[in-house]
């Protein structure tokens, strides 16, 4: 019996041709507004403040376009990402 979650080899096959495209997604914790006098003086260590807190979902963006909100969970010692919406085609494109 197939596993559900996989495509089947005919499905793969069709895929084929999007398998090997690059996506860049970008993940946005928070945004800050300050002035470039400001950021100049930004050393080592600094801390920037964003207008988020802890808790609150971020955006995905794949190719500068919002696809998802999640929340950043701790996997080890590396940052991850956990999808908890994916946005639908009429959110991403007006946006």
């Amino acid at each position: 019996m197939a596993d559900e979650d996989q495509p089947d080899l005919e499905d793969r096959t069709e895929m084929k041709g999007v398998l090997d495209v690059t996506v860049e997604i970008t993940a946005v914790l928070g945004t800050s507004l300050m002035p470039i006098s400001q950021i100049l003086k930004l050393g080592r260590g600094a801390v920037v403040e964003l207008d988020r807190y802890i808790g609150d979902d971020i955006e995905l963006i794949a190719n500068n376009i919002p696809v998802a909100k999640g929340e950043v969970t701790v996997l080890e010692d590396r940052l991850g990402v956990t999808m908890t919406e994916i946005l639908k085609t009429a959110e991403t494109v007006t946006k």
